[in-house]
């Protein structure tokens, strides 16, 4: 891992939305709705299945001229990301008219189970990939009605959950109240900063889907603020301290009548899944903030579900930005100024089985010990 900054001028990459969520979640139906609307004429759309028979494209009902369907027999992780990787390399010629692109943003839908972990870091490290497009945003569609049992029985739909910018909730007609509560005060756990949509029949503006990452070509500056959402994880980490003290007194005092919290109970026991923000007031030295990472990394890096951050290093003018998922980690981008006074590095975690006590350790470690000569 390196802190060598990105020479690629982000705003002109070839944006990319993943499009994820788990069966029956909705996908193929919000999607057919999105491409009808005029902000996404100029989309490609990549459909990747796996199985014999594709099903899932027969149901896209908008012009086959601008879908790309990609089936894949063997690995599902292996096969997708060889056949995602050499899809989005030949995609340039493959639909170019007389020397010139005819769209301007990828779609990417992924097969229900799909871990779109591997899709990610395909767009993170293949150079020839890594040179035209650029991760834009995650989407994942949740099913209201069978999402709590989804998410308790598959990784898949953790992960995906956990890993998204944008939550769509679908089939809520069909949920009762209180798989409703359930489910929204989950994933305030899983993923409290992800943008949160209740969507009925596939129905919602395109335009909220798009331009979900830090670079946007329609904004002079990025929007740092809005792509990290640390208030966000603040007010988890708050609500945590209050689960774990409601606990303390419940244990202190098991002869009293005390209300478990139920959500607090599922998070615990089944997703494992912790959301915080780790910020460090001083600047950081490149060779403190490589060896933290690399640490982290080595001893915990595939349970890393997704990273980013602002940072201050020391004997740079301007900050950078990070973003890495489980162990593999996108190249820093300077930004052209920081957002605001505050120069604070900030860096949020979504991890499973990792705490945040943890991480702040290894940072002490790192930096509390002395260089050697």
């Amino acid at each position: 891992m390196t802190l060598t900054p990105s020479t690629t001028t982000t705003t002109t990459l070839i944006p990319v939305t993943l499009l994820t969520g788990f069966l029956g979640s909705g996908k193929t139906t919000m999607l057919n709705h999105i491409m009808q609307q005029p902000a996404m004429a100029d989309t490609l759309v990549i459909i990747n299945e796996f199985g014999e028979i594709a099903l899932d494209h027969l149901l896209v009902t908008h012009s086959t001229e601008n879908v790309v369907k990609e089936m894949s027999n063997g690995c599902i992780c292996c096969t997708i990301r060889g056949d995602l990787a050499k899809t989005l390399r030949d995609l340039t010629w493959r639909f170019s008219r007389n020397g010139k692109r005819q769209f301007h943003r990828v779609l990417i839908e992924t097969t229900g189970l799909a871990d779109p972990a591997p899709i990610i870091h395909t767009l993170m490290t293949d150079r020839k990939i890594a040179s035209r497009y650029r991760l834009d945003g995650i989407v994942a569609t949740i099913d209201m009605a069978t999402g709590n049992q989804t998410l308790s029985t598959y990784h898949e739909a953790i992960k995906q959950a956990a890993v998204a910018d944008c939550l769509l909730l679908t089939k809520a007609d069909l949920a009762t109240p209180q798989d409703k509560a359930v489910l929204l005060q989950r994933l305030d756990e899983i993923n409290p900063a992800a943008f949160r949509y209740q969507v009925e029949q596939g129905q919602i503006e395109a335009e909220k889907l798009l331009d979900l990452g830090l670079f946007s070509p329609h904004k002079k500056t990025p929007d740092v603020e809005r792509w990290l959402k640390e208030e966000a994880y603040l007010t988890v980490s708050a609500r945590t301290h209050v689960y774990h003290r409601h606990d303390e007194l419940n244990h202190n005092h098991s002869h009293a009548k005390v209300h478990h919290d139920h959500i607090h109970d599922i998070n615990r026991h089944d997703d494992h899944i912790r959301a915080f923000c780790f910020s460090v007031d001083k600047p950081i030295t490149e060779e403190s903030y490589l060896a933290w990472l690399d640490l982290l990394m080595a001893y915990v890096g595939s349970n890393i579900l997704r990273v980013k951050g602002i940072l201050n290093i020391a004997g740079y003018d301007h900050p950078m930005v990070i973003h890495g998922v489980q162990h593999i980690f996108h190249p820093p981008v300077p930004l052209p100024s920081w957002p605001s006074e505050d120069l604070r590095s900030k860096i949020v975690f979504i991890t499973r089985d990792v705490e945040r006590e943890s991480v702040e350790w290894i940072f002490k470690f790192i930096t509390n010990t002395p260089k050697r000569s």
